[in-house]
């Protein structure tokens, strides 16, 4: 891929631009970002089977970045410094209540998370979550939202948890020092919890939350980019859509395209079994439940977390019908 510059956030540092990145949406260009999670597994089958390239043409040119959440994710799409990728929709609900300069053209995954309980906790139920220390990815991350609504289920009151933001990957380090009880996680840390530490899926992925509607990784674009390049915007998306078929169709072949791309960016060496029975949690599609994504809104209101649940206008799937 020649024409392929790829970068991270996670190197250089939280608002910190890559060279190859201006600072508005240029005809002719698409910057891409993702993140380096399972849940992302589209994004990266696209660029490792070529998708993006053959979709975009010999006269596009497109670069890539990592970044390591959401809102990171978020900040850098309003500051023009990315076009398009794949983020969380809490994240791109939120910032679009402040600023809706973006859309979300299309839907990635579903499912993808768990609710996991540190082995020697006690914790049998999410009633019993009541009083523990939970670890979330962040506060006002997707999973932090379907916890709290798989708690209001069990009649668990949120002020009754003590919500711990950590990394992740970083979450067994909570769990071996006995600072967290439980995870709401993304896949494949619930497994490597599982596998690692003896850890116990307490809500699995198809029953947390909204189970296999959980809307938990979408495509998100900037207006501007769909203004200047809807071309190209439409081109990411067959290119996208054939990349979710792809996960859907050839699990074993995704789940090494994930552990070889993985490595090569960032240093890690992921287990190939973990990751192919994380698959197993989550649900590729293009299709957005806008339902979800509106009770999403609610309770990160509830929670404080979003000052207004008008999203209207947010989805917008123009661009992927009919391809």
């Amino acid at each position: 891929m020649k024409k392929v510059i790829q970068g991270s956030l996670l190197a250089l540092g939280a608002g910190i631009t890559l060279a190859a990145c201006g600072n508005s949406a240029t005809e002719g260009e698409v910057r891409i970002a993702y993140f380096p999670n399972l849940t992302h597994i589209s994004t990266i089958v696209a660029l490792e089977n070529d998708y993006f390239e053959e979709a975009f043409g010999e006269d596009a040119r497109f670069t890539t970045m990592t970044v390591p959440d959401g809102a990171q994710f978020m900040e850098a799409m309003s500051a023009n410094e990315i076009d398009i990728g794949t983020v969380g929709p809490v994240p791109a609900m939120n910032t679009y209540t402040r600023n809706p300069s973006h859309s979300i053209i299309a839907g990635a995954v579903n499912g993808g998370a768990v609710i996991m309980a540190r082995a020697d906790s006690g914790v049998e139920s999410v009633a019993d979550l009541a009083g523990r220390n939970v670890a979330i990815p962040t506060i006002g991350s997707t999973q932090d939202i379907m916890l709290r609504k798989e708690l209001a289920d069990a009649g668990v009151d949120a002020d009754d948890i003590n919500f711990v933001p950590q990394a992740p990957a970083d979450t067994s380090i909570l769990f071996s020092q006995g600072d967290a009880d439980a995870a709401a996680t993304q896949e494949p840390w619930g497994s490597f919890l599982a596998d690692n530490l003896d850890a116990a899926f307490l809500v699995d992925a198809d029953e947390f939350a909204w189970g296999e509607d959980s809307t938990n990784t979408v495509v998100t674009a900037s207006h501007e980019f769909l203004e200047i390049n809807e071309d190209l915007a439409r081109a990411y998306l067959r290119a996208h859509t054939e990349a979710v078929e792809f996960v859907a169709n050839n699990p074993d072949e995704a789940a090494q395209i994930f552990v070889d791309h993985i490595q090569r960016e960032t240093g890690n060496e992921l287990d190939y079994d973990e990751i192919r029975l994380s698959l197993e949690r989550l649900f590729p599609t293009v299709d957005v439940n806008e339902q979800v994504l509106q009770e999403m809104a609610a309770i990160s209101e509830e929670a404080g977390q979003m000052a207004s649940t008008d999203i209207d206008g947010l989805v917008d799937l123009q661009y992927v019908e009919n391809e």
